[in-house]
Order: C-alpha cells, then structure tokens, then sequence
C-alpha cells in the first residue's frame, strides 16, 4: 500500500468515526448505588431477620417453613381434609388457597389448582410468589408466602384442567379457617 493510499485511509476512516461521534450522543456517567450491601436473595417483606420464628412456630413448621424442608407424604392433617373455607400461611396468617381449590392429586401433599387471588393466570394479587428450585435434583418451581417469605411447598405443570398447574403445598406450612356461615338479615315481619 503507498504511502498516499495509507493516508487517504486514515483521513476516511477518521472523518468517519468524527461524523459518527458527533452524531451519537455522548455518554452520561451514571453512578450506581447498591440495593444491599448483603449476599444471598433477601426478603422485600415485612418480616426480617430479627422475627423469632423458632419461638413463633414449632419445630416441624420451622424445618419446613424458614429452611425449605418437606413434610412426610401422606402425613399432613390437611391431607383428606375437605371442610370449607380458606388456608393461611402458618407464619403469617395471609390466605392462599380457597378449599374450592383444592383437589385429590394422589401424591401425598394437599393439592391446589391455583392460589387464592389468581385471575385466570395472573398471581399479581395472590400471597404467593414462585421462584427456580433445584434443590430437588431437577428444575422446579418453588411456592413462597409473597408476606413472610415461608416455603409452601412447589408447583408443577401436571394438574387439571383449566389451570393445568399442581400447587403441591405442606400440610405444616398452612392453617385453616373455616367458612362462617353469613345469614342475610332478613326483614322482620310486624
């Protein structure tokens, strides 16, 4: 290449990247501030490190709830159970899921079609959030109390239909409170 080629080279190239940068914006430093200043995923709830739950729940609600462990199959109360009304969360009291909800999956853990406050497959105002398990040797999605953070259990796309989902959820992990029975007031005859 001679020396003229060369020089016309660089004078295109440079007028180039000249036009090129006067037509780009230039960047604005942007300076970043940390969220936390902590390791490992942390609650945005309400409830934080100091809450006792050692001493609020007992120690099979503990190992399953705050420490992600699963309850013996075929051992939870609300196995076959069948009364009318709504779960809550143990450590929280937030409800979950409807008993509407609720059906026989045969797997050994209460089963649920889908959580309460779900709007065909919308979550957004249900208390439950979902997030990527592999602590069970295969990708699964794990159920958390949106609230407090507690492990329900993890649901799977085997269910019925519509929802097609399996919330599979500890017995340990939920406490029910029946339906009350409202009477409408009734006008009273003279």
């Amino acid at each position: 290449m001679s020396r003229f080629a060369a020089r016309r080279l660089f004078t295109v190239l440079s007028h180039r990247a000249t036009a090129r940068s006067r037509v780009l914006p230039r960047r604005i430093p942007v300076f970043f501030r940390p969220v936390c200043t902590s390791q490992g995923l942390l609650s945005l709830t309400r409830y934080n490190e100091t809450t006792d739950w050692q001493k609020k729940l007992t120690p099979e609600q503990y190992v399953v709830t705050r420490e992600k462990g699963t309850e013996e199959p075929f051992s939870g109360i609300y196995l076959n159970h069948s009364e009318v009304g709504m779960y809550h969360c143990v450590c929280c009291d937030s409800p979950l899921f409807s008993s509407e909800a609720k059906y026989d999956s045969g797997t050994g853990w209460p089963a649920f079609k889908e959580a309460h406050g779900t709007w065909e497959r919308d979550e957004s105002h249900a208390s439950i959030i979902r997030r990527p398990d592999n602590s069970l040797g295969t990708a699964s999605t794990e159920v958390l109390c949106k609230t407090c953070d507690g492990h329900l259990g993890h649901v799977f796309e085997d269910g019925p239909d519509p929802t097609g989902q399996r919330f599979c959820i500890n017995s340990v992990a939920l406490t029910f409170k029946p339906r009350e029975n409202i009477k409408p007031d009734l006008p009273e005859e003279n």
